[in-house]
């Protein structure tokens, strides 16, 4: 059920009313127009065609990189592997020290700390997963726990999934509180709300938990967990892009949008990048409000942006590999 006493950001009226209840939150969330699968599809590899030239290239490479989330997420994962990745997220290639730093380390809460301190005095921020990833299938009591170890450690962002379960059953009022509860035991730190969107199974699905998590409070919207496949894609992080975009216009109020997994070349980030500069518009070209879920991108940024400056290819052995 929708709790109106939780901590919600500031609503006009219109949208207000929409999280009044269970019923007026699935009234909006079904009133919202259907997506034109064979338009947003088509529009979607129009825009991928095209192409910049290389002063915008050298842009869009730095750009790229500086909005890369740099991720570990094993099982396997020890202090020592993240404060390596660490290094890596503050001097991407120490031999080119014009190169950008990345916008996160993304880590479990147990590994916020050792990443905090190892980042100390850089604007490179630490994000950490939390409620239950990947799967989000637990109760708030846990999720919320997990939140705090992560916030208290001294998480800059926090990542939550939501329970697609219970979305998919149509229990858009539980998944609300839930964010909402999280959004509130953030505290400072900035929720991405990840909807996991290969397992959302419409483009209707997908906008409407886009805005279900934009009500609720989310500072981001992310495609995917990296774990389900498939994770992001351009259409689904158009769709994203335009809710972003409305909600501004409609609120005034910016908010982010993260497509993470299966982006792995530049090409590929060039894309989003058009899409981004296309569908939302330039304001959002910025890593506050765009981020890269993709720790393999890194590399491939790393290599062309020397073939860029250098001219030619440099290959792989000259990158230091994840």
């Amino acid at each position: 059920m929708v709790n109106p006493t939780s901590a919600a950001p500031r609503l006009p009226a219109e949208l207000a009313d929409a999280t009044r209840d269970d019923r007026a939150l699935r009234r909006f969330l079904h009133g919202l127009p259907g997506v034109d699968q064979v338009g947003l599809e088509q529009r979607a590899a129009a825009l991928a065609t095209r192409s910049i030239k290389k002063a915008a290239k050298r842009w869009a490479i730095d750009t790229a990189i500086s909005m890369v989330d740099l991720t570990t997420l094993e099982g396997a994962d020890t202090e020592g592997k993240v404060r390596a990745l660490c290094a890596k997220a503050r001097r991407p290639d120490p031999d080119r020290p014009g190169t950008p730093p990345v916008a996160a380390v993304c880590v479990y809460p147990d590994l916020v700390a050792p990443a905090v301190a190892a980042l100390d005095g850089t604007d490179v921020h630490v994000a950490s997963v939390a409620t239950a990833f990947p799967s989000g299938r637990s109760s708030l009591r846990v999720k919320l726990a997990d939140v705090e170890v992560a916030v208290s450690a001294g998480a800059h962002e926090v990542d939550m999934v939501i329970d697609r379960g219970a979305f998919l059953a149509g229990r858009y009022g539980e998944v609300f509180d839930q964010i909402r509860a999280v959004k509130q035991a953030c505290g400072q730190a900035h929720l991405k709300v990840i909807l996991e969107t290969g397992e959302l199974a419409t483009y209707d699905n997908v906008r409407r938990a886009s805005w279900l998590a934009l009500l609720a409070g989310g500072d981001f919207i992310k495609t995917s967990t990296g774990k389900v496949s498939p994770a992001a894609t351009l259409p689904v992080t158009h769709l994203m892009l335009q809710a972003v975009r409305d909600w501004r216009a409609t609120t005034g109020e910016l908010r982010g949008v993260k497509p993470a997994g299966g982006i792995r070349t530049t090409k590929d980030a060039v894309r989003y990048l058009v899409a981004v500069h296309e569908v939302a518009g330039p304001e959002w070209l910025r890593p506050a409000l765009f981020r890269f879920g993709a720790s393999s991108l890194l590399n491939d940024l790393l290599m062309q942006r020397r073939t860029q400056l250098d001219g030619h290819y440099s290959g792989p052995d000259y990158v230091a590999v994840d």
